[in-house]
């Protein structure tokens, strides 16, 4: 799978761990930053051209990490198409692929340890979306509010 992450300084070294983690579990990573390790560099600034790929199709999901995960996840949120959430248990990485179409998980650098990350990537990448009409029904409501913005 093409795999797309993206990092601030407050999650630089778990990236580092999760991208030599997919790699051997052999998934093609597209990497979007950040490169080297700068106290001073913003999460934004990674976080939308990750999303913005994962909108357009050019990588199947994103990862997205920054300090908390919190301002990864708001700022997914922000283009359009992505479901984008911060995540820290095994169901909710399933099940928020399987009933709400999630196509970026979010993770806190400073708030989950390299196994627990790498455990929930894995849950994340093996959901599949269900189909289910109930989950259509209630992602397009969702979709009529950003066409309505």
């Amino acid at each position: 799978m093409r795999i797309g992450i993206a990092t601030d300084h407050g999650g630089f070294n778990l990236k580092e761990t999760l991208v030599d983690h997919l790699k051997a579990a052999g998934h093609e990573v597209v990497d979007f930053g950040a490169f080297t390790l700068k106290e001073d560099d913003d999460y934004p600034d990674f976080v939308i051209p990750l999303a913005e790929a994962v909108a357009a199709g050019d990588v199947v999901r994103g990862i997205a990490v920054c300090g908390s995960g919190v301002g990864a996840s708001v700022c997914a949120n922000k283009v359009k198409g992505v479901h984008a959430a911060l995540i820290a248990d095994h169901f909710s990485a399933k099940q928020g692929v399987e009933d709400d179409h999630m196509n970026i998980l979010c993770i806190g650098g400073r708030t989950q340890g390299p196994e627990v990350a790498k455990d929930l990537v894995d849950t994340f990448l093996a959901a599949e979306f269900s189909d289910a009409p109930r989950h259509l029904r209630r992602l397009g409501k969702v979709a009529k509010l950003e066409s309505a913005q």
